[in-house]
């Protein structure tokens, strides 16, 4: 039952107000240290996460890409700079119809349909606050317009950037590649922080191989912005740190003596220092100005590119792989030597064809009444097929396949760029695994003189020829022989990178080889006499022709009948000088004819360039 109050009861009334008030107060105490507990968390706890977040209503974090590495030659010509250049960015969290923007933004900036395109994919695989470029390059015309009108398109920007640009143009592009846009692709395997504000990246050649250290990496501006996400000031700034600058072991001057001599013609030329394994030339023709990719080519100049017969986008010095005909006899007359089936003063008849015992079919020598009496000198001076028919067929393909892989044929040599073609040294395990067959006595023939199955690049018959050269040391081939230091005032020289010498069971078996390839272009008969003629040092070489495709057995070869690109591809190795060795060249033009007649003129000029014009007194 209820108590009852008595009406003038004070006392009790009293005590009940009492009870009342205290517990007023007690609640009211408890209140006040929520709130205060509250606004502890708030102005002090919680302080950094309230504070980022108030910042990011008024400060943008801006990822800065870092200035890409310069390559320059040996002799510290730019090969590939970096020049200013101004982009249209858009912000889409700050945009509110994209579609909108971009059709207003049509009426005075040009950009096509590709682009656009480009544009809409790239949103997609970033976060909508990310900065997405938009056009690249941006006219003087179309800047000062976007000056005047900036106002009218909140979360748009123009940005000062650089952009990669190649002085040379076509004479180096096929060894320094370029760059190019980013797809989808490059972003989904390059590290997306460091790449965060690149849109370019390196494609091909030395600027796809050394892209990592070529790259840099990024810094970060701190940017107060407005309501309008217009930027106000900069309020702090993380530098990018620049890719590495690297020198590389090309000489202008010779990479365009050599370009210039084998002019229109479809070929390469590698020009490689014996003693270091330094590439001075690496030329493939024709070629094509890489400045067309940095920004994005047109479809239509893409298209007359791709599809053009000459293949200026097909790296011949690189991934070319031609039968080397002739250019490898001396490699070939080594493993006779060594494997006894020959000696190398003997004199032997030699008729103008060789047939296998038991066999109907006539391998024809190039000279049509055969070469008489010659011993390996004059078998190597006059590339007397049916000689090395002979010693192909009484070795077998063994002694030749071993040889040929020692002077690294057939594989790839790890020089320092991408995409580099092996080539192929066949032997009977290979034919039986790829085509499930025995291998010939007759297939043994046409391999001793570079045709058949066998297939090298320029770069191989240079690094080939450079290790001949030397009586068996070689060098890594390579591009870059410094690199910029940390501290920026100077570059760090890389040291040459040596291979297993090639020894032989007689050192007498190199002089003989060499003899034979130095009567090549010195001898009286030798198939390049005339390029030594008015020489002021002594050289050696060897020359080769590659058939393109088979004749009949009794049909007579006619360059003048043949369709041009049916004709033989001529080849051309040398090294001068003979006894201090400083350049070792090779040379193709494709479907040019005889390797003496067309490629040694051409190694000729590009060995005075080197020996004659620029390589300093003392070296």
């Amino acid at each position: 039952m209820a108590r009852r109050i008595v009406i003038g009861d004070q006392h009790l009334a009293s005590v009940v107000f009492n009870r009342r008030a205290i517990a007023a107060v007690i609640l009211v105490v408890i209140a006040c240290g929520i709130l205060l507990s509250q606004l502890y968390g708030l102005q002090v706890r919680q302080y950094k996460h309230y504070q980022t977040r108030s910042d990011d209503n008024h400060v943008r974090l801006q990822s800065v890409a870092p200035t890409r590495g310069l390559i320059l030659d040996r002799d510290g010509v730019l090969l590939a700079d970096n020049q200013p250049s101004y982009r249209l960015v858009i912000t889409p969290s700050l945009v509110t119809d994209i579609d909108t923007l971009l059709k207003d933004l049509g009426a005075f900036i040009n950009f096509d349909d590709r682009e656009l395109r480009r544009f809409h994919r790239v949103i997609l695989g970033r976060q909508s606050f990310q900065q997405t470029p938009l056009k690249f390059n941006l006219s003087d015309e179309e800047l000062a317009i976007f000056a005047v009108k900036q106002h009218q398109f909140p979360g748009v920007e123009i940005l000062a950037t650089s952009t990669r640009h190649y002085p040379q143009h076509e004479y180096f592009t096929h060894t320094l590649g370029y760059v190019a846009r980013m797809n989808r692709s490059d972003q989904q395997r390059m590290d997306a922080k460091n790449y965060r504000a690149t849109t370019h990246i390196g494609k091909l050649g030395l600027e796809k191989y050394y892209e990592d250290i070529l790259h840099g990496e990024v810094g970060y501006q701190h940017n107060e912005i407005n309501a309008q996400g217009r930027q106000q000031r900069v309020l702090r700034t993380e530098q990018a740190v620049s890719g590495v600058d690297l020198k590389l072991s090309l000489i202008t001057q010779l990479q365009k003596v050599a370009t210039d001599t084998l002019g229109l013609k479809r070929g390469a030329v590698v020009a490689i220092d014996p003693n270091n394994g330094d590439v001075l030339a690496f030329v493939s023709m024709p070629s094509f100005d890489p400045n067309l990719f940095v920004n994005g080519i047109s479809q239509k100049a893409y298209s007359q590119l791709r599809l053009s017969k000459d293949r200026p986008l097909f790296n011949r010095a690189l991934i070319g792989q031609y039968p080397p005909g002739s250019t490898v006899k001396p490699v070939i007359a080594l493993a006779a030597l060594e494997s006894g089936q020959v000696n190398a003063n003997d004199m032997v008849f030699m008729g103008p064809h060789f047939k296998v015992p038991k066999q109907s079919r006539r391998y024809r020598d190039w000279k049509k009444g055969g070469h008489g009496n010659v011993d390996l000198k004059l078998a190597l001076a006059q590339s007397c097929d049916v000689y090395f028919y002979k010693l192909g067929f009484a070795m077998g393909i063994k002694p030749m396949h071993d040889m040929l892989t020692r002077f690294d044929l057939g594989s790839q040599l790890g020089i320092d760029t991408a995409g580099e073609a092996s080539g192929l040294v066949p032997n009977a395990a290979w034919k039986k695994r790829i085509h499930g067959e025995a291998w010939y006595p007759g297939e043994s023939v046409i391999t001793s003189i570079g045709q058949g199955y066998l297939l090298t690049t320029p770069l191989q018959l240079a690094h080939m020829t450079a290790r001949i050269a030397m009586n068996g040391a070689g060098y890594k081939p390579r591009f870059v022989i410094a690199r910029r230091n940390n501290k920026g005032t100077g570059f760090n020289n890389l040291d040459p990178i040596p291979l297993k010498q090639i020894d032989l069971k007689k050192e007498a078996h190199w002089q003989q080889v060499i003899a034979g390839m130095h009567a090549v272009v010195q001898g009286k008969t030798g198939t390049a006499r005339n390029i030594s003629k008015g020489a002021t040092y002594v050289m050696a070489g060897k020359s080769g022709t590659a058939q393109v495709f088979s004749i009949a057995q009794d049909a007579e070869y006619k360059e003048e009948e043949v369709a041009k690109h049916l004709r033989d591809h001529a080849l051309f190795v040398a090294y001068a000088p003979i006894e201090q060795p400083k350049i070792a060249v090779a040379v193709i033009v494709e479907n040019g004819g005889g390797g003496s007649r067309v490629a040694a003129p051409i190694a000729r000029k590009v060995m005075d360039a080197y020996l004659l014009n620029w390589m300093p007194d003392g070296q």
